[in-house]
């Protein structure tokens, strides 16, 4: 387990309306926002984490949500899919629960023997629940109307597009610790055995595609998770011996962060679970107060009055 990668952290989108993607994913999807605070590099815009109770690394979806940025396109070089796993022969009601929310949802498809049924966010990101061939213990977050017999749990994958897999592959085998799964066609599957839930990374290589447009709707980042920030910087160390550019440590307040663009394209974090999410609110209150970085204090009674209203 020392010094390697322990599947997905969180990945995070952009988003084009505050109180729509606060809307969609707490009320349809039933997720808890577990943290509200802004984008360290660009304040005026809030930071929404989505997850299970406790914001367990491994079912965070995050966003940025920039009012009215326009729509983005999906692409080369970008995660074009986003997996959660949900329980098995839960897909009927999430079926039901789409038609009566108006969710734009495709016909149900089979990949590496599990059934996906593919949907969109209101900006047009690309999702799928997944009831996965080995049962997901997680434990999920539940609200009135999604029990913990439908409810999705967390990740189980994500689908990078991209020109040609090899050097992003190398990234996962050498340095990450994954090891090649399966194949089917132009998708080939990665797994990590350090963990046993969100530990998928599926590679489309699609020579020529079209590289994605970020805005809306589109993929920003994929982060994966270490345990500490030991483990962290030992990772950092083999990146560097690859003569890829990697940041230094960033303190994101909830986990501490590394960025680096892999091969293909794709914005990459290794991110810790230390210290998380219950650092600067209590358990049971988390998401329900405006949170922000100490070097954006200042900034509260301007960010409180122009930020937009979500609830």
């Amino acid at each position: 387990m020392k010094n390697k990668i322990q599947g997905l952290h969180h990945i995070t989108a952009i988003a084009g309306n505050a109180k729509q993607n606060h809307d969609f994913y707490t009320k349809v999807l039933g997720q808890r926002l577990v943290k509200k605070t802004v984008n360290f590099d660009d304040p005026g815009t809030y930071h929404f984490y989505y997850g299970n109770e406790q914001g367990t690394p491994g079912t965070l979806l995050t966003f940025f949500p920039w009012e009215g940025i326009g729509k983005g396109s999906a692409g080369n070089g970008m995660a074009t899919d986003i997996s959660y796993s949900v329980p098995a022969g839960s897909l009927d009601f999430w079926e039901q629960r789409f038609k009566e929310h108006n969710v734009s949802f495709g016909a149900r498809e089979e990949r590496f023997g599990e059934t996906y049924l593919p949907f969109t966010d209101p900006d047009g990101l690309q999702l799928s629940f997944v009831t996965p061939a080995t049962p997901d213990n997680r434990v999920p977050y539940t609200t009135e109307e999604i029990g913990a017999n439908v409810a999705a749990v967390g990740f189980h994958s994500t689908t990078l597009s991209l020109d040609k897999i090899a050097p992003t592959a190398a990234i996962l085998t050498d340095i990450f610790g994954y090891r090649l799964l399966s194949q089917e066609g132009n998708r080939y599957r990665y797994v990590t055995d350090e963990v046993e839930t969100a530990n998928y990374i599926d590679l489309l290589e699609i020579p020529g595609g079209k590289r994605g447009y970020n805005a809306g709707g589109t993929n920003h980042h994929v982060a994966f998770r270490v345990t500490d920030e030991e483990s962290q910087m030992a990772l950092r160390e083999r990146i560097v011996e690859k003569n890829l550019g990697i940041t230094p440590k960033i303190d994101r307040d909830y986990f501490y962060s590394l960025y680096f663009r892999e091969p293909g394209g794709v914005l990459f974090e290794i991110a810790t679970d230390n210290p998380g999410f219950t650092v600067d609110e209590p358990l049971s209150e988390l998401g329900t107060h405006l949170k922000l970085p100490k070097q954006h204090e200042y900034l509260r009674e301007r960010l409180e009055q122009t930020l937009p209203k979500i609830d």
